[in-house]
């Protein structure tokens, strides 16, 4: 089923769309919505939430996207495909991150210094990472370099672009492996692609992709299958 959005206000030329993928979330929804920049339309991406998150969402001010097939690639597509502004971002929806951080990367798009701007997490306290989850991603970051000679540290979901260039890579990874498929259509296109520090906290919540080792093991097979993809012509 296609995703369903409840509003849609017209955007302005500098308006800024932030997809949040969120499967109950109910405990982060009212800090991440409230450190949404001024101005900033918040999607909130319902993926079969059973704790009241896209009612609360809505309570809250954000527009809500309805996506049910499961799976954290097709929350954050059904987002982007809804989303009307030039310039879109993706943030967990988890309180990890915080929202607020991606004004300056918006300034980075918008000024025409880069295509794509990732956020580079740095933990703050005990559990922000778990050694497991690190261990995976610091493995990943390395078969990318060999992949694309992009020198990235992180896959980190906060992450800023153009909608419509974004839109044009014609993304297909519907699961754990949608944000690695990015940064490499990315670089196949020649995009520009820069990494800043960012802070990040204890999630609230459980991690419903790298909580577990299971869970990490499923999205490493994920993320190696967009890595195996040969480049678009």
């Amino acid at each position: 089923m296609d995703a369903v959005l409840i509003s849609s206000p017209p955007p302005s030329a500098e308006s800024v769309d932030v997809v949040l993928p969120c499967l109950n979330e109910a405990g982060a929804l009212p800090w991440v919505l409230s450190r949404i920049p001024p101005g900033w339309r918040a999607l909130v991406v319902d993926n079969g939430s059973t704790d009241g998150s896209a009612d609360l969402a809505r309570e809250l001010g954000a527009t809500v996207v309805t996506e049910t097939r499961r799976g954290f690639g097709a929350a954050c597509h059904a987002g982007l495909t809804a989303a009307t502004a030039p310039y879109v971002c993706f943030c967990d929806c988890d309180a990890s991150l915080d929202p607020a951080l991606l004004v300056p990367f918006v300034r980075e798009v918008r000024a025409g210094e880069a295509d794509l701007v990732l956020g580079r997490r740095r933990p703050q306290g005990r559990g922000a990472w778990p050694a497991h989850a690190r261990a995976g991603n610091l493995a990943l970051a390395r078969m990318l370099r060999r992949r694309t000679g992009l020198r990235l540290h992180d896959l980190g979901p906060l992450r800023a672009a153009r909608r419509e260039a974004l839109l044009d890579l014609a993304l297909t990874d519907r699961r754990s492996g949608y944000p690695l498929q990015m940064v490499v259509r990315a670089s196949d296109a020649g995009w520009r692609v820069t990494e800043h520090d960012v802070p990040y906290r204890p999630r609230t919540g459980t991690s419903k992709v790298t909580g577990t080792w299971r869970g990490t093991f499923q999205a490493v097979r994920d993320m190696n299958r967009v890595l195996s993809e040969a480049p678009r012509p």
